[in-house]
């Protein structure tokens, strides 16, 4: 079949996790993604000598083509500039000013190619006061709020388990360099794009702004609503472990209280509506979680899904890691790395055109495995040419 992004071209110049799920996200929609390192790899794949640190690197790279170029050397740069010409997009997450140090800055990519999109990931932007401050995912969790939000009131503030900085702005990332071909396409016009993780990341906070407005304060409210404007909402007790439960409606909670044989609740007026129950938020909890230790997590998980209370068991990642259901859809495959042996490996959450629409899986690639192939392919270097770039450790 035909995808979304077949024939276009993606320079890689990407590394950690935030501009590589960009590409990853291009790479599973048909896009030919020429992942270049510096010769010795980027930082990510560097890491792969700690247990499991591979797995990351092999989860954000699959299905781009992978080449070695030294882009401190003029002729390293020299050789990108050709690869531009024949490129759609480039793409890379540098901190700012280090394209425009490398003698790379838009005006010379442009000067190669006025047709490129250039998009650009970084911590806090190009501009700002905030522009140099080095960025990861922990300092951007810090500065956005995330951390201060995340924990229990009488404990300290904790970070996001998930990397949500990195990942919510790759996403961003890629749905800004797609809108950026759709408007190349009917216009003409190729854009320069960034997208920065700490802009990206202030959406998710708005169940806390909700409760800093009205109230002025958003203290950590641990598994509660990060609101504070609903109840039922937490992660109740079971015999055998934890199970999450929210009510966003007098519905579900007539559901929960059917489901539960609990009607005593329902006829308390402290728990008839959910201002009320959000007044007594202790004791809600504390009445169902008496409830809830009763049963065990999957008995329980059964008994509400049946009256349709939205519900889900806290589950391991060994547990996730093996769903049946994501693994039924495609989202999760077993397959044998060459590098790293057998792993699960997840596939783009985006769908195009049915169940079977995913590209074929190819597993990410050793550092430079395909620099011969690209050279000759896409500048037609012949084999003295590339090994004279070999000895100039250029590639």
């Amino acid at each position: 079949m035909s995808y979304p992004f077949a024939g276009v071209t993606v320079l890689d110049l990407t590394q950690i996790y935030n501009g590589p799920y960009a590409t990853f996200l291009l790479a599973q929609a048909g896009a030919d993604v020429i992942k270049i390192e510096p010769p010795g790899g980027e930082h990510l794949r560097k890491r792969s000598g700690a247990s499991g640190a591979a797995m990351p690197f092999a989860m954000l790279n699959a299905n781009k083509r992978t080449m070695t170029l030294n882009l401190k050397s003029p002729p390293g740069r020299e050789l990108l500039l050709e690869l531009v010409k024949q490129a759609d997009v480039l793409v890379e997450n540098f901190a700012p000013g280090v394209m425009d140090r490398l003698g790379l800055d838009e005006g010379v990519l442009r000067q190669a190619n006025p047709k490129l999109i250039y998009a650009a990931g970084s911590g806090y932007g190009k501009t700002g006061p905030y522009r140099d401050y080095p960025a990861m995912d922990l300092t951007v969790q810090a500065m956005t709020g995330v951390i201060d939000t995340t924990g229990h009131t009488d404990a300290p503030p904790v970070k996001s388990g998930p990397a949500i900085a990195d990942f919510m702005a790759g996403i961003h990332l890629y749905g800004a360099i797609a809108t950026a071909l759709y408007e190349r396409e009917h216009t003409g016009n190729a854009r320069t794009i960034e997208v920065s993780m700490m802009e990206a990341v202030y959406p998710t906070l708005a169940s806390s702004l909700g409760l800093f407005y009205g109230s002025g304060e958003a203290p950590r409210t641990g598994n509660r609503h990060t609101g504070m404007s609903l109840c039922p909402y937490n992660v109740y007790p079971t015999s055998d472990g934890y199970i999450a439960i929210i009510t966003n409606n007098e519905q579900h909670w007539r559901s929960l209280v059917d489901a539960l044989q609990c009607q005593h609740l329902a006829q308390d007026p402290r728990f008839a509506t959910v201002k009320e129950r959000c007044n007594h938020m202790d004791l809600v909890d504390g009445a169902l979680g008496k409830i809830t230790r009763g049963y065990t997590k999957a008995d329980l998980f059964e008994r509400l899904i049946r009256n349709r209370v939205p519900c889900a068991p806290v589950r391991t990642l060994e547990e996730v890691v093996n769903d049946p259901h994501l693994h039924a859809r495609g989202s999760l495959q077993w397959i044998d790395h060459p590098e790293y042996g057998r792993i699960v490996v997840p596939s783009t959450p985006l769908r195009f055109g049915g169940e079977d629409a995913a590209v074929a899986y190819r597993p990410s690639a050793r550092l430079g495995a395909d620099t011969e192939a690209i050279l000759r392919e896409r500048l037609s270097l012949d084999d003295a040419q590339v090994e004279a770039l070999r000895a100039q450790q250029v590639v």
